[in-house]
């Protein structure tokens, strides 16, 4: 198969001057693959920087991820980066999946440890993510660029923040090209993660992870998934005023949401990352909301 060319992350930083990139995850049902795959022209015309390709715990979406990104790369002008987790997995597990990715012509990955299995052991060859980033860099058939998460409002298995940063500035040392964040809700508290960085030396691009809160059960569900998010008093006094009313809820947490992201492009981010779940209208809603109506005119792109 024949996939065109995509671009190094450095590349797409040197080009846009806000990026601005969407994240997906493979559907377990026919009929959620076929609905996110005919809504992919929507995100198009969105003109993202990049999409990214969520991964499962322990690799159970392997097979899955692989074929959204290859269907993403040989389909559609967007430029597609995987996500990898290495927990659970062997080495020669993870040198076959950079192959495959080698071998489709993708550039980037977004590296991560991922989910520790319930049991509380793995018999993989990986610990951490910074593990990975190694075994990346340490690929003989392609340069990837490479990415990683942080956590702007804490990690939940580590409690203390400075051993987190410490955590965070090894995985940087070992060559990062991009930190994409957590979602939150809270700006002030990104500002000032964003500043904690920086007093220790981490000077990498970070990208601001949004997601529009849809519905009150979307709301308790993020909760679960992003431990240790704060969803702010009058967001959710917002919320609950129109509790009953699932149209005005949506538009609450929409338009909580494109404040977020004007404050932020107010402030200089260096990217925003929109948590999709699959579904367009709401980030298409929120460019709206800040003024342009696709990727190209928010990003500012260099002559």
């Amino acid at each position: 198969m024949h996939y065109p060319t995509f671009m190094h992350v450095r590349d797409i930083l040197k080009r846009d001057k806000t990026i601005f990139s969407f994240e997906f995850f493979p559907p377990n049902t026919e009929k959620g693959w076929n609905a996110l795959t005919n809504r992919l022209s929507e995100f198009e015309e969105l003109e993202p920087s990049y999409v990214s390709v969520t991964y499962g715990a322990g690799g159970t979406t392997r097979t899955k991820t692989r074929d959204l990104v290859c269907q993403i790369a040989s389909n559609t002008e967007l430029d597609p980066i995987p996500h990898l987790t290495c927990v659970g997995h062997k080495k020669d597990e993870i040198h076959s999946i950079l192959q495959e990715y080698a071998d489709a012509g993708i550039d980037n990955l977004l590296a991560l440890r991922g989910d520790i299995p319930t049991h509380g052991c793995s018999d993989g060859d990986y610990s951490y993510a910074a593990d990975l980033i190694d075994a990346i860099h340490g690929f003989e058939g392609a340069s990837f660029g490479v990415g990683i998460a942080g956590f702007p409002e804490g990690h939940p298995e580590t409690p203390n923040r400075l051993v987190q940063l410490d955590h965070l500035k090894s995985k940087v040392d070992r060559g990062v090209d991009w930190m994409c964040t957590q979602l939150f809700f809270d700006n002030n508290a990104f500002f000032d993660w964003c500043q904690q960085c920086e007093l220790v030396g981490i000077d990498t691009p970070i990208i601001a992870g949004i997601m529009p809160i849809t519905t009150i059960a979307g709301m308790r569900r993020m909760a679960e998934l992003a431990g240790g998010a704060n969803f702010p008093a009058p967001l959710q006094q917002r919320l609950y005023r129109f509790q009953d009313d699932p149209e005005s809820v949506r538009r609450v947490g929409v338009n909580w949401a494109a404040q977020q992201c004007a404050q932020l492009l107010d402030h200089g981010v260096r990217g925003i990352h929109f948590f999709t779940m699959n579904q367009s209208s709401a980030t298409e809603e929120i460019y709206k909301a800040l003024g342009a109506p696709s990727g190209s005119k928010l990003r500012g792109l260099h002559e």
